[in-house]
């Protein structure tokens, strides 16, 4: 067994030359910073502690995946370090002193220590306890090992010094106890009992080889070691693994560490500073954009009631300042500075982060909509403000009055989702905005706020230059929904460029003025039907048809009579059309009338 060390430290070093690190060990040393965080909150805490108990479920998540893939977790003991298979996967901190999980093992004793396929839950609490003598008090002065002992766990075995004292007394070099421990595929504890099959064997007396040479002898000089060949696309992947591992981000841990100090701190002193810190810990994951990691802290402090009922009227307004002030103005401006500097950046969990905003942000919020130069950002603000500026909408209407097209068109989105009849005056003024879009959205939203009644403030839309805005506001006028005095069609049906507009166009404002005005538009189409011209004739002609298809679907008797009266004056193709619409009214009238009862 002399060549034990030689041969394992040689293999060692052939894998640390190839700068590939054994997935095994990447595992354990997961398992074992989890376990020294998780007995550190249980020493400090008590392990009934909500955010000491967190921590011990993940060290038995992790610990059993690591039991599941590869049966057993092996490490050996030294004062201020834990290894296996060659590698540190524990280091004691600088002046850790009894702190260290290496050093109280040491300290008792503990030499390896294996934990087996199988371990539960509850041999994982006992372990956790015997560590620092919680689990009973009458037993506060035994050492972990005789705690361990006297429960006799399948699933945990150690090693003593005491036991691997009495294995090396034959002065075979079996193994050092201070710097130069090594293990393999095999436990200290298999070695431990292969050595004692040896000396049981001696006992009985020693074969003698063909040169001369005892078995036992020879035996010293091999290390029973088998080697292994890793491929490159191992150690590209073991790489890759080991490189993710070293950019883990650490504020997580951090922030766990701060909740424990919530959770059980005594002091009023070193809350009231503890509070303080969560304040600039918000600022800071504020400016550097991450929302998943703010929503997690700001998720543990909204449950600070409930896990610590104890808290002061002063530490708990501190807490409520905390979340009241989360939509200051600086903050919104951190949020927004963030997301124009980087336009890619991930956004998940910001939507969750605004809406835990007041609805005092609503005119942060609004000013940060104005200023996203990204419409992926500016979608999630606007659906923010739409949940908080239901009873704050003043800051959205103020900004109607505003220059830049995208930041009104998107208050328009917002205040049509809302939905409040009140929002009809402010909106009616966005019908002159330079933006033809706008203008289009703005009558939209006019019928969706004013859905009937007056319609005076839309008629002057059908003077627009862009015909997708006319057409928006004759849908609505041609509803039969609002009224309009004709005095404000005049102008346009007389102005210039009415004629040159298309025939449908022309047909559509007729049809506006019918349901808008009645009868007090028939003298203007009366004198359609009667004026004899010479001048631009065809167009004015056309008009005249119209007047007499729009006065036939008008159908009272002051339209009937002006009909009757444009057969009698007007020219030919006036007549024939005004001969058309008399028919179709009677076809209608006839359809009405009850049917008769046959005798």
């Amino acid at each position: 067994m002399a060549d034990l060390k030689t041969a394992q430290e040689m293999l060692a070093e052939a894998v640390a030359a190839r700068g590939a690190e054994d997935p095994e060990i990447a595992s354990v040393k997961r398992v074992l910073k989890l376990l020294d965080k998780t007995a550190k909150s249980n020493r400090t805490y008590g392990s009934t502690n909500p955010v000491a108990q967190k921590f011990s479920q993940q060290l038995f998540e992790e610990l059993t995946a690591h039991l599941s893939t590869y049966s057993k977790l092996t490490f050996l003991v030294q004062r201020s370090e834990l290894l296996c298979k060659e590698f540190v996967v524990y280091q004691a901190e600088k002046d850790g002193g009894s702190e260290s999980i290496a050093f109280k093992l040491y300290a008792d004793g503990i030499r390896e220590l294996v934990l087996h396929q199988g371990l539960t839950q509850e041999d994982l609490a006992f372990f956790l306890d015997s560590l620092w003598g919680g689990l009973d008090p009458t037993k506060d002065d035994d050492d972990i090992v005789t705690r361990i002992w006297s429960r006799n766990l399948s699933t945990l075995s150690i090693v003593t010094a005491e036991e691997v004292a009495k294995a090396s007394v034959v002065g075979d070099g079996f193994i050092r106890l201070d710097g130069g421990m090594s293990l393999s595929d095999s436990t200290l504890r298999e070695l431990l009992d292969r050595e004692r099959a040896k000396k049981g064997r001696a006992v009985r007396g020693t074969e003698t080889s063909e040169g001369g040479t005892s078995t036992s002898q020879k035996n010293r000089f091999q290390s029973g070691l088998v080697g292994y060949e890793v491929t490159e696309e191992e150690l590209a992947a073991l790489a890759k693994e080991i490189e993710a591992e070293s950019k883990q981000d650490n504020i997580m841990y951090i922030l766990d560490m701060l909740t424990v100090i919530l959770a059980s701190e005594k002091s009023p002193a070193l809350l009231t500073r503890l509070f303080s810190l969560w304040g600039d810990i918000v600022e800071s994951l504020l400016r550097e954009g991450k929302w998943t990691v703010l929503e997690n802290v700001l998720g543990v402090l909204h449950e600070t009631d409930s896990v610590r009922p104890d808290l002061s009227e002063e530490h708990k307004q501190q807490l409520a300042s905390l979340f009241n002030g989360l939509g200051r103005g600086e903050r919104v401006k951190a949020i927004e500075t963030y997301l124009n500097r980087t336009p890619d950046a991930n956004i998940e969990g910001l939507s969750t982060i605004l809406l835990l905003m007041k609805a005092d942000a609503v005119p942060a919020l609004s000013s940060l909509l104005a200023s996203l130069a990204s419409p992926v950002h500016q979608a999630i603000v606007s659906e923010v403000l739409v949940v908080l500026a239901k009873d704050q909408p003043d800051p959205l209407l103020k900004g109607l009055s505003d220059r830049r097209p995208a930041y009104v068109r998107n208050l328009l989105s917002i205040l049509i989702k809302l939905n409040n009849p009140k929002f009809v005056e402010p909106v009616e003024k966005l019908i002159r905005y330079p933006d033809a879009q706008i203008r289009k959205e703005a009558v939209r939203a006019i019928g969706l706020f004013r859905p009937s009644g007056n319609g005076t403030k839309l008629v002057p839309v059908i003077g627009d230059t862009d015909e997708s805005v006319r057409v928006a506001a004759l849908k609505l006028l041609m509803s039969g929904q609002y009224t309009a005095p004709f005095s404000l069609w005049s102008p346009i049906l007389s102005g210039e460029d009415f004629t040159d507009r298309p025939m449908s166009e022309r047909r559509a404002v007729f049809q506006a003025v019918r349901a808008t005005c009645g009868d007090e538009a028939i003298p203007y189409w009366e004198n359609l039907l009667t004026e004899w011209s010479w001048t631009n004739r065809k167009k004015k002609e056309e008009l005249a048809l119209l007047a007499a298809e729009t006065l036939g679907k008008l159908a009272t008797p002051a339209a009937i009579a002006t009909l009757e009266l444009g057969i009698k004056k007007g020219a030919t193709p006036v007549r024939h059309a005004c001969n058309l619409a008399l028919s179709q009214i009677q076809k209608q009238q006839r359809g009405k009338q009850p049917s008769g009862i046959s005798h």
